[in-house]
């Protein structure tokens, strides 16, 4: 009858799966080859140009939103043009020059600075009202240079009329008879992006390859060479590619020269989704540093193929154990038995095959049972009565031999699960990864920082604007403002006693008790649950306001949402990022974090420490490779620390900006041949656990209950009726010893006569009662 399950499928599958994990060692190790410039390098280099891009990016939609805001402010009503372009142009920001025209005419009603180059410009067309907000433009001067063009529509009272001093003045009026549109264009220096990093330049393309701009850091000077020349180009046109495959960075690996590799990354400052002010730009930033070739190139098929060959030869010879030791031991005790049970039912006719000797073997479980069978049949032949067997020495069995097969299967798993190919981290670590990770560190805090002084620029604005204004426009002045900036959360303003006067969003988590001067970053609290961080501008006397009134606003305070920052220091490929304060205590950070708690690894702590200033200087970044992840368990990491600021509104808070990227994270050779290794020796220990558990489950347990049923019959144990529950070899056993027994029974019932009549095969229910 055909057997399902039974003894083979275990260890046919045990021998597949384990021939299966050395092919997968063999191809797995083998085709980890070290490269002179890890791919981990050139991952490096396109973040480091995806954050000068998102720099860049960042800026020019920052710039060409204050030039609409000015044109949308009640500077809008100056008297005479030139008046009104003062007014409107830029204080802050690098502006080349400006004009005023009037789109209907295309006439310059007054200009500024340097000349405004004005090809191409349709004034009439871009001022028309159902247009959206003008994007910038890209164009060169008379003189050859870039130069980025940016548009706002100003509404003026029309000539012969008079507007009420407190409409509120939205630059959408084109509605209003009274009021007509101009067209402000301010002209700017193309700027450089912003890079980090000794050695490094940066350059800012346009789509046809041309350099608009150049920036170097401080180290040796990264001039381009002849050999580079078409670098640009095919990187923009990669770029200008990817704008259409959802690629819009990479990174390109330049040949070796002067004992050094050139590695260059690439990314397009547009916007993912095609919107914002810079997506019509074509602009992309080149990132480009020279970095020293390995010097060893270690090749691991060696390895490999050893490894592979060791577990083929331990897969062949507990494939071969495991056949010898149970698989045929257990057939021939279901031969044997079955032989004696038909001859019992074939009587007198069986009696030669009843008088041939059962076959025992000398080993464990099937020797015992076979031993037993011996028994019976001499008992049935009437040469013996029930006579007990001796007592068994306890005896490696089946069971020791499955547990010395899963043994020698985790000598071979175990050391490449936790021994083998482990690498030190200040080896396998490239000093210009540590490098990179440092750099964009430091461009992660220089986005912190100019997140914040922008906050402080506009909320000085916005108190430019409320200054003498009646409370209904002041308050619209706070809810427009806020509307423009999603990461204030609450704008409140304060009189010169610190009381809220006025106050717009939500409840401040803690309001200043005090109204500071001037402008400024200040952090209201130093425990609770929430960091409570405000922006405050102090707003200007207004001429007709008494200064000895304290009920005259003071200070206009914007309170910073803490899932802001969190949103400005998280980083792809940066790792675990953290925005501490002076005492080094988590202010934001990306991932979850408990606010004002101290760094997660005493390595961060004392990194932290290195970058304060020392006496006479300023402080600098600084990087390391810890040995100890920043949780219980990791492995080695990269860290960097970088200050807030050494300048600037935020440079008096003393908060840095703190990174560590697990090692293993990053694309070395050195970690994936330690990770395709582990994988090896954890897939072989979990195969030869499901494979020898499978094999213990339904061989070795059953027959080791088969082993005691059969020598209780020996015994002479007539009443115990056996159940056969499984439909393999074991099963078949016991449906053999039941008929057996049955026959014993008969036997003794007749007086102790050889002969037995035939006895019909019971039928017992699969599952049936257990064993008595």
């Amino acid at each position: 009858m055909p057997l399902l399950g039974g003894v083979r499928p275990p260890i046919a599958a045990l021998l597949c799966a384990l021939l299966a994990v050395a092919g997968f060692t063999a191809l797995g190790l083998g085709t980890v080859h070290e490269q002179d410039v890890p791919q981990a390098l050139r991952d490096n280099e396109r973040q480091i140009a995806e954050d000068a891009a998102d720099s860049v990016g960042t800026s020019i939609d920052a710039r060409a939103t204050a030039v609409r805001r000015a044109a949308a402010s009640d500077a809008a009503a100056g008297s005479t043009p030139a008046a009104l372009l003062r007014s409107l142009l830029p204080t802050r920001h690098p502006a080349g020059g400006g004009v005023l025209l009037d789109p209907r005419t295309g006439r310059p009603l007054a200009v500024s600075g340097e000349t405004v180059p004005l090809t191409g410009v349709d004034a009439a067309a871009l001022v028309r009202p159902d247009t959206a907000n003008i994007a910038p433009r890209l164009v060169l001067s008379g003189s050859g240079e870039p130069r980025l063009l940016l548009f706002a529509r100003v509404a003026v009272p029309a000539p012969g009329t008079k507007q009420d001093e407190n409409q509120d003045q939205t630059g959408d009026l084109s509605g209003n008879r009274n009021e007509r549109q101009l067209l402000l264009v301010v002209s700017e220096k193309v700027a450089a992006p912003s890079v980090y990093g000794v050695g490094r330049t940066g350059q800012l393309v346009d789509r046809n390859g041309k350099v608009l701009a150049t920036a170097a850091t401080t180290g040796p000077a990264l001039a381009l060479r002849t050999d580079h020349r078409a670098l640009p180009a095919a990187a923009v046109n990669a770029a200008n590619a990817g704008l259409h495959t959802g690629d819009v960075s990479g990174s390109v690996l330049g040949d070796g020269r002067d004992g050094q590799r050139r590695v260059t990354g690439w990314a397009s400052v547009a916007a993912a989704d095609g919107k914002g002010d810079t997506s019509g730009l074509g602009l992309t930033v080149l990132t480009a540093r020279d970095v020293p070739p390995a010097k060893e190139a270690a090749d691991h098929t060696w390895f490999a193929l050893v490894t592979a060959g060791a577990l083929v030869v331990i897969a062949v010879l507990v494939t071969l154990v495991l056949w010898r030791g149970v698989q045929r031991a257990l057939l021939r005790l279901h031969l044997s038995a079955a032989r004696l049970a038909r001859a019992v039912g074939e009587m007198p006719a069986g009696s030669a095959e009843l008088g041939r000797p059962v076959p025992v073997v000398a080993f464990g479980e099937p020797g015992r049972v076979g031993r037993a069978l011996e028994s019976i049949r001499r008992q049935l032949l009437g040469e013996t009565g029930p006579e007990p067997l001796p007592p068994v020495r306890r005896r490696p069995g089946v069971r020791a031999l499955v547990l010395v097969c899963a043994l020698v299967i985790a000598a071979w798993g175990t050391p490449l699960l936790f021994l083998l190919n482990r690498v030190p981290a200040g080896k396998a670590v490239p000093a210009a990864a540590v490098a990179d990770q440092q750099a964009r560190t430091e461009a992660a805090a220089d986005r912190v920082q100019r997140s914040l002084g922008r906050s402080c620029t506009d909320l000085a604005a916005a108190a430019s604007a409320i200054s003498g204004a009646p409370r209904e426009r002041a308050a619209e002045v706070l809810r427009r403002e806020r509307a423009d900036h999603p990461t204030f959360r609450s704008l409140y303003v304060l009189d010169r006693t610190g009381a809220v006067v006025l106050r717009v969003g939500k409840q401040p988590l803690r309001t200043l008790d005090h109204t500071p001067a001037g402008d400024g970053i200040i952090q209201a609290n130093t425990s609770g649950t929430i960091p409570a961080i405000a922006a405050y501008a102090h707003i200007p006397a207004a001429r007709k306001a008494k200064s000895t009134e304290d009920a005259v606003p003071a200070v206009v305070v914007a309170e910073i949402g803490v899932n802001a920052l969190n949103s400005q220091v998280a980083r792809q490929g940066l790792g675990s990022v953290w925005l501490t304060d002076e005492r080094q205590r988590v202010l934001a950070a990306s991932i979850g974090f408990q606010a004002f708690q101290a760094l997660p690894h005493r390595g961060l702590t004392r990194l932290v420490a290195r970058t304060e200033a020392a006496p006479g200087s300023a402080g600098g970044p600084a990087s390391a490779v810890l040995h100890a992840g920043t949780a219980p368990g990791e492995g080695p990491s990269i860290a960097a620390a970088a200050p807030l600021a050494r300048k600037g509104p935020v440079a008096a808070l003393g908060w840095r900006v703190v990174s560590a990227e697990p090692a293993a994270a990053l694309k070395l050779a050195a970690y994936q041949l330690q990770a395709r290794t582990m994988l090896a020796g954890l897939l072989a220990l979990s195969v030869g656990v499901a494979c020898l558990g499978w094999l213990h489950i339904v061989v070795v347990r059953p027959l080791r209950a088969v082993t005691r049923c059969a020598e209780r019959l020996a015994g002479g144990d007539r009443r115990t009726v056996l159940y056969p529950v499984h439909h393999d070899e074991c099963g078949s056993v016991t449906r053999s010893l039941e008929l057996l027994r049955q026959a014993l029974v008969d036997r003794d019932r007749g007086g102790g006569s050889a002969y037995v009549a035939p006895v019909p095969a019971p039928s017992f229910p699969r599952g049936g009662p257990p064993q008595q």
